[in-house]
């Protein structure tokens, strides 16, 4: 009988040792939850940095967008304001689109050039008005191979008078078939009336052809 209890003894001590080998440890258990324990939430400054590690052509396009967006919002350089045409020049283009006008048959810029108060001394020595310098440039059929000024010199006389002194040479075919090749010498009044320079007198001579 003390054999089998003495068994029985032995049998219960190597169960409960067992069962101490397989049960885990207090610490293995405390490992084990600091391993699964979640880690903290990303904050969106380390987000945007793993997606542009993970995706680099997504951190450039996000860049490019914001350098667009940049150079838009920045304001365009204000334009230089137009450079005000000396006294001299203003004089000269005027009496060159004249000029260029009587060859292409076009009374508007006479029209234009020409103050209302006009008066004229034509080459031909007959005083003239500006209705009839305009009568005198419709009456014209010849045909124009070239019509320059040369030698302009403007002499100012005060902030709004000059004259202009020069020389109109042409060439080409008259009405009879008859080629020409004639110059005038003119001496032009100009005015400059509510900003606009306006020729108020001249006197021409013919000096060749």
């Amino acid at each position: 009988m003390k054999s089998i209890i003495s068994f029985i003894v032995v049998i219960s001590f190597i169960a409960s040792a067992i069962a101490q080998e397989e049960s885990p440890s207090p610490s293995s258990q405390e490992k084990a939850s600091a391993t699964v324990q979640e880690s903290p939430a990303a904050t969106p400054t380390e987000r945007s940095a793993a997606a542009a590690a993970e995706s680099p052509s997504a951190a450039k396009k996000e860049s490019a967008t914001a350098a667009t967006a940049k150079k838009e919002a920045s304001p365009a350089p204000a334009k230089a304001p137009a450079k005000k045409m000396t006294v001299e020049a203003a004089l000269k283009d005027n009496e060159n689109r004249w000029e260029a006008s009587l060859a292409a048959h076009d009374i508007s810029v006479a029209q234009s050039l020409v103050a209302n108060d006009f008066t004229g001394v034509y080459w031909d020595g007959k005083v003239i008005s500006k209705s009839g310098l305009i009568g005198e440039a419709k009456k014209d059929k010849d045909t124009y191979k070239s019509a320059v000024n040369e030698k302009l010199t403007v002499h100012s006389y005060g902030p709004t008078v000059a004259v202009v002194v020069g020389t109109a040479h042409e060439k080409g075919t008259g009405k009879d078939g008859k080629a020409f090749d004639r110059s005038y010498r003119f001496t032009d009044t100009w005015v400059e009336r509510n900003g606009q320079w306006q020729c108020v007198a001249f006197q021409i001579s013919k000096i060749k052809g």
